[in-house]
C-alpha cells in the first residue's frame, strides 16, 4: 500500500510536468518545431491508405483496437473511460452506436476533439462542448445510415488529444443483438455482425471483448462471434462491465472468478479485466466514475479474497495493458507491411529497368507536364516559320482552290467573244462578280487550313531518336481542340475584298520580265488542263492502237461508239476552224446521219457531250500556240496593240491573276504572323490547362503500360 501511494503521487506529479511541457511547447516559448505525434501520424496512415486501394483494403491488415460486445454490455462507457470524456451520445436501452467510430488517442496539452474532415475543436472540459460533441456524433451517424436501414457501415473518424490519455486507435462498432425489434430494418442482426466480422478479421487487429457482468454469462452473444475469429486469443482483451452490479447480485462471487480465469467462456484470451464504469447515471463525471471505481475495488471482497489480482482491475489498468498490446501489434505489422511494400516497389522497379532502361520514371502528372512544354515548344515553331514558305504555300493552295473557276466561269467564257473590247469588259465583270461574292472567303478558307496544315505538321513530325509516341494522342486531342476554339478574324474579309479589287483592277504591266512570268503561268495553266481533257477523251474512246497492241487490251462497244464519233466531230473543226464553241442543231444530225450511214446509232447527247471534250481539247491547244506568239507581244502591249494583228488580252487577265494571287498571299501571311497564329498559341495555353485540372481526360490521353508502371511506382 505504501509503494502504491508513492507511485500514484509520482504520476501524478509526472502528469502535472507533462502537461506544463506541452503547454510551453504549444505556446512556442522553447522557438522549436513540434513533431507531429507517432499516433497522429499512424491514424493518417490508416486514413490514406484505406484510399489508396479500395479492393485490398491495406489499410484492414494494420493493428487497431476493434471493441465489440453485446448492446448495452458497456462497449461505449469503456471507451469513454479510456478517453477520460463522456464523448458519445447515450439512451436508455436503444441502440446509440449506428455506425462504427474510429477514436484516435494521443498526448497533448489541452483536452480536445476534432473531426477528421472538421477544423472545429471541442473543448472536452466544458460541458456544453460535450453536448455538441455528442450531438455531432450522433448527426453523423444518422446522416450516414441509409434509407431503410439501422447502421451504416461508414466509419467516422474522431481524434481526441489531452493530458496523460494512452496513445493507441479505438474502433467502436455497433452492439451486437439478437433480435431485431419493431422499428428496425430487418437485416440489422445481419448487418452489424458482417461489420463486427469484417473489422475482427483483420489479423492484426487487436479485440477488445466486452461482457456485461450484470447478466447471465449464458445470454452472451459476443463471446462466441471472438471466439470464431479468434480462436487461440492471441488478440483478445476480455473486459467484465459491471462488476459492481455482478457482486450484489451474483449469489456465488466463484461465478465472476471463473469468468476472469477464462473457465466460464468457450474462448480465450491474452488478458482478463474487471472494471466499473458508472453507477448508471448518465450526468456523472469521469472524475466522479474513477473515484467511484477506485473506492468499489479497494473495498471489493474480490480483491480481499484474492479472486481478482490488483493488476486485473481499473479501466486505468486496462488502458495500459490496451495500449502495450496495441503497440507491440504495431511494431510487428507495419514492419511486415513496410517489407511488403518494399517487395512491391523491388518488383515494380526491376520490371521498370528491363522494359525502360533508359528513360526515368515519370508518373502521369509528370509526363502532362512534359509533354505540355513540348507542344508549346512546337507552337512557338509556328512564328519561326519564314514569310517566304507562307507566302509560296498560300499562293500555291488558293490558285488550287480557285483555278477551276478562273478557267471555266471567267477565261473560257470570255475567250468566246469576238473582238478584244468585248474579252476585256466580260473579264472585268466576272473579275467584279467574283471578288464580291466569294474569293475574299475563299482566301481566308485557304489562309485558315493552312495555318491548320502547318500547326499539324509542328505536332505531328517525329523527331528522330527525341520522338515519344506516348504524347500522340494527347497532342492529337490538343491540336483538335485548339483548332475547334479558334475563330478567324471576322473583319479579315472585307479587308481582303479592297485589297483583292485593287489588284484585279490594275492592268499595266511594268516590264517584260513580268510579261514572261505571265506567259508561264498561263503556259502551265493550260497545260495542266488540256492533260486532264486528254485524259478524259482518253477514256471516253478508250486505248490507242499502240496501246492496244502492246498491252494486249481493247474497246468497249460505248468506246468504239465514243471513238467514231469524235473522228466525225475533228472533221468539223478541220473544215472550219473559227467554229463555235457549241454545236447547231443541223451539226448535230448531220453527225448523226453520217454515223448512222455506217451502222453506229447515237444519241444527240452523246455527240455533245462528245463534242465538248474534243472543242475544249482544240481550245487549249490554240490557245497555247497564241501563248507562245505572245512571248514578242510586249512591244505590242506597250503601245497598245496599234496597228498590230496581234492580241495579248488572255496574257493580261492571267497577269492580272497572279498579280492578286500575289497580293492576297502576301496579306494573308501577315495577318498569320501578326494575329492568327499568336491567338492559337493562346487556345493551346487554354486547352492545356483545362486539360491539366482534368483527370479523367489525362487518364484517357496518356495510357498504355509505361504510363501505368510509373503510376504503381509513385503510388
Amino acid at each position: 500500500l505504501k509503494y502504491q501511494r508513492m507511485l500514484e503521487r509520482l504520476e501524478k506529479e509526472n502528469k502535472e510536468l507533462r502537461k506544463l511541457v506541452l503547454q510551453r511547447d504549444d505556446k512556442g516559448i522553447h522557438q522549436r518545431k513540434l513533431k507531429k505525434s507517432l499516433i497522429d501520424m499512424y491514424s493518417e496512415v490508416l486514413d490514406i491508405l484505406s484510399d489508396y486501394d479500395a479492393s485490398y483494403n491495406t489499410q484492414d491488415h494494420l493493428p487497431r483496437v476493434v471493441v465489440v460486445g453485446d448492446q448495452s454490455a458497456g462497449k461505449t462507457s469503456v471507451l469513454e473511460m479510456i478517453a477520460q470524456a463522456r464523448i458519445f451520445p447515450r439512451g436508455s436501452g436503444e441502440m446509440m452506436t449506428r455506425s462504427p467510430v474510429k477514436v484516435t488517442l494521443s498526448e497533448g496539452p489541452h483536452h480536445v476533439a476534432l473531426f477528421k474532415d472538421s477544423s472545429r475543436e471541442f473543448d472536452l472540459t466544458k460541458e456544453e462542448d460535450l453536448a455538441a460533441l455528442r450531438n455531432e456524433i450522433e448527426i453523423r451517424m444518422r446522416n450516414s445510415v441509409k434509407e431503410g436501414c439501422t447502421v451504416s457501415t461508414e466509419t467516422i473518424s474522431l481524434s481526441v488529444k489531452g493530458p496523460g490519455l494512452q496513445r493507441m486507435v479505438l474502433v467502436d462498432l455497433p452492439g451486437v443483438i439478437s433480435t431485431v425489434t419493431s422499428g428496425m430494418a430487418p437485416d440489422t442482426k445481419e448487418t452489424i455482425f458482417s461489420i463486427s466480422k469484417a473489422y475482427m478479421q483483420n489479423p492484426n487487429a487487436i479485440i477488445l471483448c466486452i461482457q456485461d457482468g450484470s447478466v447471465d454469462a449464458e445470454r452472451s452473444i459476443v463471446t462466441d462471434l471472438v471466439s470464431q475469429m479468434d480462436p487461440q486469443g492471441k488478440r483478445t482483451i476480455f473486459v467484465l462491465t459491471k462488476v459492481d452490479l455482478a457482486e450484489k447480485n451474483v449469489a456465488s462471487p466463484n461465478r465472476i472468478q471463473q469468468i476472469i480465469e477464462g473457465k466460464l467462456f468457450p474462448m480465450k484470451a491474452l488478458g482478463y479485466f474487471a472494471v466499473v464504469t458508472g453507477k448508471g447515471n448518465s450526468s456523472e463525471s469521469i472524475e466522479s466514475i474513477k473515484e467511484y471505481e477506485e473506492e468499489f475495488f479497494q473495498n471489493s471482497k474480490l480483491l480481499k479474497t484474492c479472486m481478482l489480482k490488483a493488476h486485473q482491475v481499473t479501466t486505468k489498468n486496462l488502458s495500459l495493458a490496451v495500449s502495450d498490446c496495441f503497440w507491440k501489434m504495431v511494431r510487428e505489422s507495419v514492419e511486415q507491411q513496410a517489407d511488403a511494400f518494399k517487395a512491391t516497389r523491388f518488383n515494380l522497379e526491376t520490371e521498370w529497368k528491363n522494359n525502360y532502361p533508359r528513360l526515368r520514371e515519370l508518373d502521369r502528372n509528370e509526363l502532362f507536364e512534359k509533354a505540355k512544354n513540348e507542344i508549346l515548344d512546337e507552337v512557338i515553331s509556328l512564328t519561326q516559320v519564314t514569310p517566304k514558305h507562307w507566302e509560296e504555300i498560300l499562293q500555291k493552295t488558293l490558285w488550287e482552290r480557285v483555278s477551276t473557276h478562273v478557267i471555266e466561269n471567267i477565261y473560257l467564257p470570255a475567250a468566246q467573244t469576238m473582238n478584244s473590247g468585248t474579252f476585256n469588259t466580260t473579264v472585268d465583270i466576272k473579275l467584279k462578280q467574283w471578288t464580291d461574292k466569294q474569293l475574299p472567303n475563299k482566301a481566308v478558307e485557304v489562309a485558315w487550313e493552312t495555318l491548320q496544315e502547318e500547326f499539324s505538321r509542328f505536332m505531328t513530325e517525329q523527331k528522330g531518336k527525341e520522338h515519344d509516341d506516348i504524347f500522340d494522342k494527347l497532342k492529337q486531342a490538343v491540336k483538335e481542340e485548339s483548332i475547334k476554339r479558334h475563330k478567324w478574324n471576322e473583319r479579315a474579309e472585307d479587308s481582303l475584298r479592297v485589297i483583292q479589287h485593287n489588284a484585279l483592277e490594275d492592268r499595266s504591266i511594268s516590264d517584260k520580265q513580268q510579261w514572261d512570268a505571265a506567259i508561264h503561268f498561263m503556259e502551265e495553266t493550260l497545260q495542266s488542263r488540256l492533260k486532264d481533257t486528254e485524259s478524259v477523251i482518253e477514256d471516253m474512246v478508250g486505248p490507242d492502237w499502240k496501246k492496244r497492241w502492246l498491252y494486249w487490251i481493247g474497246r468497249t462497244k460505248e468506246q468504239n461508239i465514243r471513238n467514231e464519233t469524235k473522228n466525225e466531230l475533228e472533221k468539223l473543226i478541220k473544215c472550219n476552224e473559227e467554229h463555235a464553241a457549241y454545236l447547231a442543231n443541223d451539226e448535230v444530225t448531220t453527225v448523226r446521219k453520217n454515223l448512222e450511214a455506217r451502222g453506229i446509232t447515237v444519241d444527240p447527247c452523246l455527240i455533245k457531250d462528245t463534242w465538248h471534250q474534243i472543242y475544249r481539247r482544240y481550245f487549249l491547244k490554240t490557245a497555247l500556240n497564241h501563248c507562245n506568239l505572245c512571248r514578242r507581244g510586249f512591244y505590242y502591249y506597250q503601245r497598245h496593240f496599234v496597228d498590230s494583228e496581234l492580241e495579248c488580252n488572255d496574257i493580261v487577265l492571267f497577269w492580272r491573276i497572279q498579280r492578286m494571287l500575289a497580293i492576297t498571299a502576301n496579306t494573308l501571311r501577315q495577318q498569320l504572323t501578326n494575329t492568327e497564329v499568336r491567338r492559337l498559341e493562346k487556345n493551346v495555353k487554354e486547352v492545356l490547362e483545362d486539360f491539366a485540372e482534368d483527370n479523367e481526360k489525362k487518364v484517357k490521353l496518356l495510357t498504355g503500360k509505361r504510363v501505368q508502371l510509373a503510376e504503381d511506382l509513385s503510388k
